[in-house]
């Protein structure tokens, strides 16, 4: 009788507790938050592998995100008989040229758009402040007039500042200058070795850290390092392919109606579309600028190519190129570039999306090994013998 006794608080402990998925969630919560706290108590031992990966992170991301790009390029030609040596020569000896045309063609252009943008701002600022106060003069919008104004000269004001702080700030920030443009060449010259080895030994990494796995972990383990590349693999390529597409929509879009700085524009579009959703938005902000100055019909124009571009990008290209790989609704997006680019700047923004994709496939398979192993998700089956 006692044994059964027994028995029963086991059952009811069991029900109310273990068998509970609220409490059995909470439970998983407050581990984890005590794991973090852990964590923060002893992070000062975590400094010398920060600083490593400070050093050498930068130029194994740019060298994962190169390799991306083309290794299918080398699989390509190896699947034809050609080695993959010989590939990976002729594809850095085409990268080297390509570069060298920037240097020689493209930056120089570039630059020179760039410097008369700046050089040119202050007149183009007095054009639009003149504009909008003609605009504002209209008689249908003399009550809010006043207000508008305000907030004008607030934002003057503020802009003005700002210049003033950065022009104050530039010479303290020497020292961070050097050390950003040593990081430069650091990474200028670490990638391309990085990279050869990635593209000529890629193939071997699985089969060098199989071993190094436990043999009951090494299925789901190789599955998710499999799932995850599949995922990055897709969505650098798709997304770098799309912002190139911009960009040349973009500067053949300037050139046609003849805005200033078609080419430092397309490209500033092609590298602000690596921000989803709101990149090409971004983008068009100096394009505006510009046309405001140069009046309502080169305004008109802008808006048009702007239209034309979102409307080709939206429904031909991104859809072709992209799909639905990542398969993330687009408030997430938001909120990971919210969040990405408060805590780590500009390459928050571009590395937050494969970052949370990566994350996402960790957290589905631990989730279904979680629910195998628990057995807390298994719907009760009801029981249909006859009394």
């Amino acid at each position: 009788m006692k044994v059964k006794k027994e028995g029963n608080t086991k059952s009811l402990f069991y029900r109310l507790f273990l068998n509970n998925k609220l409490i059995t969630g909470l439970m998983v919560i407050l581990l984890v938050l005590l794991i973090l706290l852990v964590f923060t108590q002893v992070s000062n031992l975590f400094t010398p592998v920060a600083q490593f990966l400070g050093i050498v992170g930068v130029p194994i991301i740019i060298s994962g995100l190169l390799y991306y790009l083309l290794n299918p390029v080398v699989n390509f030609f190896e699947r034809r008989g050609i080695k993959r040596v010989y590939t990976i020569s002729a594809l850095f000896i085409t990268i080297l040229g390509l570069i060298i045309w920037g240097i020689v063609i493209l930056i120089p252009k570039i630059e020179y758009q760039t410097k008369s943008f700046v050089t040119e701002w202050p007149h183009y600022w007095d054009i639009i402040e003149q504009k909008t106060t003609e605009f504002l003069a209209l008689p249908a919008l003399s009550e809010f007039s006043e207000p508008f104004e305000k907030y004008f000269n607030e934002l003057t004001t503020s802009i003005s500042s700002l210049a003033k702080t950065i022009s104050k700030t530039t010479f303290n920030s020497l020292g961070n200058i050097v050390g950003a443009v040593a990081n430069v060449v650091v990474t200028t010259i670490t990638v391309p070795f990085i990279l050869f080895y990635l593209l000529k030994d890629g193939k071997q990494l699985v089969p060098y850290i199989t071993p190094v796995i436990p043999t009951k972990m090494r299925k789901p383990t190789l599955k998710v390092l499999e799932d995850i590349n599949k995922q990055l693999s897709s969505y650098v390529r798709g997304q770098v392919t799309v912002a190139f597409a911009v960009a040349v929509m973009f500067m053949i879009g300037f050139s046609v109606i003849g805005l200033e700085y078609s080419v430092t524009l397309g490209i500033l579009a092609g590298v602000l579309n690596l921000i989803p959703y709101i990149g090409s938005a971004l983008a068009t902000i100096p394009a505006i600028v510009l046309a405001l100055v140069n009046g309502p019909k080169m305004l008109i124009a802008v808006i048009i190519v702007f239209v034309l571009e979102q409307t080709i990008e939206g429904r031909v290209v991104s859809p072709l190129v992209l799909g639905s790989q990542l398969d993330i609704h687009p408030i997430t997006i938001i909120f990971v570039l919210l969040s990405a680019g408060k805590l780590f700047g500009v390459l928050g923004v571009i590395l937050g999306i494969p970052g949370y994709a990566a994350i996402k496939v960790i957290a589905i398979h631990l989730f279904t090994w979680y629910k195998e192993v628990s057995g807390l998700y298994e719907e009760e089956k009801e029981d249909t013998t006859l009394v």
